[in-house]
């Protein structure tokens, strides 16, 4: 379900690291291993709002971040599960789906904006990305 004219935020592709291509979405690892952190982003073009796609791609979209979820937390034990939908920075529409532990970098407040990112080292990024891909198989 790609649109020719999609083209991923720089934003997003400069953070991220991709893991896979479900219907929809791109499932994207985002590069600071302080939490264990996901984003989903549909493959077209123009979106900015959840609203701005239609009834059918809602549905898989929110079947894709269930998804996604399942193989977050089959790689890694936290207590809370955030989702998030922002978009004030990068407008592209894209869906977080965030690991918390309590005590962890940011607890309890958000994420985002929350000191400076720790990226993965390359041996433990490969790991993970490959160990997310047989999970969303």
């Amino acid at each position: 379900m790609s649109d020719a004219a999609f083209a991923l935020d720089p934003r997003l592709k400069n953070d991220t690291r991709h893991v896979a291509s479900l219907d929809l979405c791109d499932v994207l690892l985002m590069n600071d291993a302080r939490f264990p952190w996901l984003v989903l982003v549909p493959r077209q073009s123009g979106m900015v709002e959840l609203c701005d796609l239609s009834a059918a791609h809602q549905t898989l979209l929110w079947q894709e971040v269930t998804r996604a979820s399942q193989a977050l937390r089959s790689l890694d034990a936290f207590d809370k599960l955030n989702l998030g939908a922002l978009g004030n920075i990068v407008r592209q529409l894209h869906v977080h789906v965030v690991g918390r532990r309590e005590g962890d970098a940011a607890w309890p407040g958000p994420v985002w904006g929350s000191g400076a990112a720790t990226p993965y080292d390359e041996e433990t990024i490969t790991s993970r990305l490959q160990m997310l891909r047989t999970a969303l198989k």
